[in-house]
């Protein structure tokens, strides 16, 4: 991920590299302990691959090099459990943290460097050139990890009607980093999750997808079942606005983000989701 970010034009604006030991106690009294003796002034730390206590160091690096902005994006449930994640939170209320649940779900989120950071990496963002046959992918926003860039070139001169289901096939041909362990916040494994958003950004630029799930407003009760697509959507817990309720308060499936993982259907009480071909436009 760093030889990536760098190679992408980062280079110039790392300050610091610093990497913490693995065989770390899985308890750690004081973190302070690790604290790395050379730490140049800042303005966002990115902490990557940190599990456990250990995490409870970076707002401590933040804080010594004047750093207002963090980003810990976690690729694993057990990487920093709610209760953790709260602790590291409120050891720096005056820095911005987020936790992108995995990297490739970050959008902007009103601060200036984590804003600045998201314009060339986060929530991967394409524009797919070509008439029958991909001609080029241009990434204007790539995973954090390489992903993006790498399935944007494997696609190219397959037929744009295969693009989605070919971009799904490369983003398991690549080395993600997100856990195939499930995830009691988003309701999916962070692989998945990071699988949809590679298939969404092809689908925005082509216009449509193949397949979606859509809700039936003439089956949909609304406010009876308390909404309970969006709350088990995994995309919609993992803040992606996959499902939205319209002016009556029924459920609309956005068919670019849908990942297509059933769950809304199981649990809608009224039967009103179901899988539909393509292509659908939004």
């Amino acid at each position: 991920m760093v030889n990536h970010l760098a190679d992408q034009g980062l280079a110039q604006s790392m300050v610091a590299l610093e990497e913490i030991p693995e065989d770390l106690p899985e308890f750690i009294d004081d973190v302070e302990e690790y604290l790395p003796s050379h730490l140049p002034e800042s303005d966002l730390v990115l902490a990557v691959g940190l599990s456990g206590d250990i995490n409870l160091l970076v707002p401590l690096i933040a804080k010594k090099t004047g750093a207002k902005s963090v980003i810990i994006p976690i690729h694993d449930p057990a990487q920093l459990p709610p209760g953790l994640l709260r602790e590291v939170e409120e050891s720096a209320p005056e820095i911005r943290m987020v936790f992108p649940r995995p990297f490739c779900t970050l959008l902007p989120v009103g601060d200036e460097f984590i804003d600045e950071f998201v314009q060339k990496f986060g929530k991967p963002e394409v524009e797919v050139q070509g008439d029958s046959y991909i001609k080029k992918i241009t990434v204007k926003r790539g995973a954090p990890c390489g992903c993006t860039d790498y399935i944007a070139q494997e696609l190219e001169g397959f037929p744009l009607e295969e693009a989605e289901l070919e971009a799904g096939n490369k983003f398991h041909n690549y080395p993600c980093l997100a856990s195939m362990k499930d995830d009691h916040i988003s309701g999916d494994t962070l692989m998945h999750i990071a699988g949809y958003q590679a298939k969404e950004a092809i689908k925005r630029s082509l216009g449509y997808a193949s397949k979606s799930a859509m809700v039936d407003p003439d089956d949909c009760e609304g406010d009876e079942c308390e909404h309970a697509c969006l709350e088990h959507c995994p995309q919609v817990r993992s803040g992606i606005a996959t499902i939205i309720l319209d002016d009556d308060g029924k459920a609309v499936i956005d068919p670019a983000s849908c990942g297509l993982c059933e769950i809304c259907i199981q649990e809608c009480p009224y039967g009103a989701i179901e899988i539909m071909e393509g292509p659908l436009k939004w």
